[in-house]
């Protein structure tokens, strides 16, 4: 049930677009520096509820708990989660106190209702922004899903920004197949799955695929597991030297974009798994109910009657997956982050055309598009926040930006 009912006034000061742990963030934050801030933004969100994307996908993937420690969250209150979890210390896991999927809801359901941001939300995606010339400053026309548009004076873009990647070889697939045979992770909904005797091949090697295999095997299911590299295990996803000045000052001091953009790379350096779920699966390798094909890629896929036919690029070397007959196939494989691909920002990048990197804005210190009020939230900050951009530390680092932009006058585009 979205959080707010309310009627959309014809223009807003501030509209971020999407509700989850970024946009959060980014308001607490605001509201702490700039009390006078309340009741001049919106979010929009298409749930019309706070953090419901993200809840959504905790939940079709049954994932127990954050990879992130406790200290990362919304409230900027750095030791705010930590004190909410004093009653629950057993919902606080190893090694680095990473919060339980159901603790870390339960606070930022707290976050909520202490900042009162219940009403905030409002229940409708932004599916076109417009920017247009107004007294010759920038003004941007939102379109909603509902057919209704507003005027913003500014626009936060907090809603990830990704778009899922697809292998190649699954554009070729000429075979006509049922919908639910072969999904993008994004798409995968553990809960309400009956797998029992079924063969279901992921393929990707980060911690999403992990989290699918064991939520198929506990299904009935035999999993395999296709990566291109070898799988490996990694506590967080970058190296927390990226989260101050030890790896960050050097970063900063680069003055080349495309350098900046390989650093990022080399950081995240693709998918890995945190060390408990890795245990995890070489258990389940142990008793036959995973096999994993390291180092290999699909080449093609055909559907036949029941069952997918396989063929990988190694076949010469193994027979791999050439005679079993797979019931589905789940794309692990990430998301890119392509601002010239974003639908949102397509009509941005024809009014203010800018500097763009493998997909990344090159922005300004405050994250604001050039010439524009515009501010990007998430990976696509990466160029100036750096690898964890994404991340929920990320959200906090990325905020300290935008938030002194948005409140002081002596910032703001003239």
């Amino acid at each position: 049930m979205p959080d707010a009912l309310f009627a959309l006034p014809a223009s807003i000061d501030l509209a971020i677009v999407g509700a989850g742990p970024h946009a959060l963030t980014l308001v607490t934050h605001l509201l702490q520096k700039k009390k006078s801030m309340r009741g001049r933004f919106l979010v929009f969100d298409p749930r019309g509820t706070w953090m419901s994307q993200w809840n959504h996908q905790f939940a079709a993937f049954e994932i127990s708990h954050l990879r992130s420690p406790a200290v990362h969250q919304p409230d900027p209150d750095p030791h705010a989660l930590r004190t909410f979890a004093e009653a629950r210390p057993d919902e606080l896991f190893p090694p680095y106190d990473l919060p339980g999927t159901r603790l870390f809801q339960d606070f930022c359901q707290d976050v909520i209702r202490r900042w009162q941001l219940q009403t905030c939300v409002y229940p409708a995606q932004v599916t076109r922004m417009m920017p247009f010339s107004h007294h010759r400053r920038s003004r941007f026309c939102l379109e909603l899903s509902n057919g209704q548009t507003l005027i913003a004076r500014r626009v936060v873009m907090a809603n990830g920004g990704s778009i899922p990647q697809v292998p190649e070889w699954v554009e070729q697939v000429v075979t006509p197949y049922p919908n639910d045979r072969l999904l993008h992770s994004g798409r995968v909904d553990l809960r309400g799955l009956q797998l029992q005797g079924e063969r279901v091949l992921i393929i990707g090697g980060g911690l999403t695929s992990g989290h699918l295999a064991i939520g198929a095997i506990a299904r009935g299911a035999q999993v395999f597991l296709m990566a291109r590299r070898r799988v490996y295990e990694k506590l967080f996803d970058a190296d927390p030297g990226w989260l101050g000045p030890k790896y960050l000052k050097d970063f900063w001091a680069e003055p080349d974009w495309s350098t900046r953009w390989q650093m990022i790379q080399q950081a995240r350096n693709g998918g890995s798994m945190t060390p408990a779920i890795l245990t995890q699966l070489r258990r389940l390798q142990r008793d036959g109910k995973i096999v994993f094909y390291e180092q290999c890629q699909v080449r093609g896929a055909r559907w036949s009657g029941e069952h997918w036919q396989v063929c990988c690029n190694n076949s010469a070397v193994h027979e791999c997956l050439h005679n079993q007959k797979i019931d589905r196939i789940w794309l692990a494989t990430g998301s890119q982050l392509n601002a010239t691909k974003h639908p949102l920002l397509k009509d941005v990048l024809d009014t203010y055309p800018i500097e763009v990197v493998k997909g990344l804005p090159v922005v300004d210190e405050y994250l604001r598009w050039q010439r524009c009020e515009l501010f990007i939230m998430g990976g696509l900050a990466a160029l100036q926040v750096g690898p964890t951009a994404r991340n929920l530390s990320g959200a906090r680092a990325v905020s300290d930006r935008i938030v002194p932009a948005l409140t002081k006058s002596s910032l703001a585009l003239s």
